[in-house]
Formats: C-alpha cells, structure tokens, sequence
C-alpha cells in the first residue's frame, strides 16, 4: 500500500501541480513569467555560474533522457552491453553533473555575497535554487555510489518505472529494489517540480517561437522634412 502511494499516486500529484501550475501562473502572472534578470546590478559571477549551470544542466537532461526514455532494448539491439552503456554513463554524467552543481553553488554564492542582489532576491528565488541544489547534489551522490561497472542499472527499473507513469500503466513494484540513493534524487527532483510553476524557473518554458516568424523591423534615419513652399 505505501510503494503505491509512493511510486504510484504521489508522482500524479506531482505531474498534476507541475501542469496546472503553470497554466494557473500563465493566465494568473503573465508579467512575473520572466528569469527577473540581475545582470545589470553583478555580471562577472553571473557569466560564469550561468554558462556552467545551464551547459552542464542541458547535459544532464540529454543523459536522463538516453537513460529513462530509451527503453533497454534500443540499445542492447545496437550491441551496447550493459558495462559499455554505465562507463558512457559515468564518464559524461559526473563532469555534467559537476558542472550543472559548480554554476548552481556559483549562482547562490553571488545571491550572498552580492549585497544588491540578496536584497533583490525574493523568497521564491531561494527556494528555487536551493531545490535545484538538492536535485543536483542527490544526482551526483547517486551517481557517485554506482561508479561501479556492475552497479546498479536503473534502466530495467526507474526507466519502465518512469515510462509506465507516463502512459498511465503504473508498476509501482519496479520500485521495490531500487536503492535508497536513487528513491530520495527521485524525491527531491519531485519538490523541485512542485514548487517550479511558482519561482523563476517557468522561465525554461519562455522560447521565445514566435520571434522566428515575426516580420523584421525595420528601423531608418530620421530627416527632417523640408519645408514645401
């Protein structure tokens, strides 16, 4: 009954606040829906912590996405052992995740340091990155324990654990065995996505599309007009 609520209703709860989150934000705060961008009040700090932040952060997505959307058998049809798949993903995963955790630690230290920026800095902002933090350092902790070549592959369990909640084919069970490491990044990725739609995060969402089909504007010299006698 509780690895039902844990890996079987809570994460709908999840999906159904992250969701309705931001179509409630979108209709409600469409001028707070921007990064409330700093740069004009600190920009050294802010280069380099932005730059690892997001290279490193876009690196993990791409591996979670190789690992928990791809099913097993993609790869074991394209000859990748299971050993060849967890050096890949320790090797790439573990610069990204520091990296991703250097720029976020980067960024929270110029919120302190900076006396402009902590005192521009709204409750919502802090949690935002301190969530973020988690999320990272859970990561980078579990994957540190299953350095491993025969560790733990999550791809026969969070992986199908994953895609089932996605097609509403819920396999709480698959969870069963999953170290403990792993269940609480789980966790911490899930209050991160609770509390998204409410910070500065939305901002991920924020491409702006249309700007690629929008007529070009066209700016010219102002003259003065000639007088016409």
């Amino acid at each position: 009954m509780i690895d039902l609520l844990l890996w079987g209703v809570f994460p709908y709860i999840v999906l159904t606040i992250f969701i309705g989150g931001h179509i409630y934000r979108y209709q409600k705060d469409q001028f707070g829906w921007t990064t409330k961008s700093s740069e004009f009040l600190e920009k050294k700090l802010l280069r380099v912590g932005s730059v690892l932040f997001h290279f490193g952060i876009f690196a993990v997505l791409g591996g979670h996405v190789l690992g928990l959307i791809i099913p097993v058998e993609v790869y074991q049809s394209l000859g990748i052992t299971e050993h060849t798949y967890h050096v890949i993903a320790i090797v790439c995963g573990l610069p990204a995740g520091l990296a991703a955790f250097s720029g976020a630690t980067i960024l929270l230290y110029r919120r302190i340091s900076v006396k402009r920026i902590k005192v521009t800095t709204s409750p919502s902002d802090w949690v935002a990155l301190i969530f973020v933090l988690m999320a990272i350092i859970t990561g980078l902790l579990a994957t540190s324990f299953n350095v491993d070549a025969n560790g733990f592959d999550y791809r026969t369990t969070i992986a199908p654990w994953i895609r089932g909640i996605l097609v509403f084919h819920v396999q709480p069970e698959l969870m069963a065995s999953v170290p403990i490491w792993f269940k609480i990044h789980i966790y911490t990725t899930f209050g991160l996505y609770t509390v998204w739609p409410f910070t500065r995060l939305v901002h991920a969402f924020s491409f702006p599309i249309r700007y690629l089909r929008r007529s070009y504007i066209i700016y010219r010299e102002r003259v003065a007009l000639k007088k016409i006698d």
